[in-house]
């Protein structure tokens, strides 16, 4: 296993969400969140935004972890292979727990439609980076 290459995917992913997160959810489709019920979110004031970013370089390396324990299973080569990552990351993480948001929770549709979609986009780039990074 490649560790450090594994490391440099988790903090290159983990930069990629933040600037994600920061243009999609501040920037270009911040009126999403002001979609009603508003009283779920909390203000940014009551965020920390240090601690969302470290998590998410740790999860992003373990991402590339998981990334690096099956990637000779996946179909496809080279990027393709983060392609099929990505979407079956999508499958069976980002697609069923937001679906089941619109079932316990008071979150309107259109914002877990937004995730849905959204999180498809990430979590293809996700695998795209990290197949670049790791080179099987």
């Amino acid at each position: 296993m490649k560790f450090g290459r594994i490391i440099l995917a988790g903090f290159v992913v983990g930069i990629l969400n933040a600037v994600w997160g920061s243009l999609t959810c501040g920037k270009f489709f911040s009126w999403v969140y002001r979609l009603e019920p508003i009283f779920v979110w909390k203000s940014l004031e009551n965020m920390s935004l240090l601690l969302a970013n470290l998590a998410g370089i740790i999860f992003s390396i373990m991402l590339a972890l998981v990334y690096a324990l099956i990637h000779k299973g996946l179909p496809g080569k080279g990027l393709l292979k983060g392609l099929a990552f990505g979407f079956f990351v999508w499958i069976v993480g980002t697609l069923p727990g937001n679906f089941a948001l619109s079932f316990f929770t008071r979150i309107n549709h259109t914002v877990i439609i937004y995730w849905i979609v959204g999180g498809l986009v990430i979590d293809l780039l996700r695998g795209l980076v990290i197949a670049a990074i790791y080179k099987d």
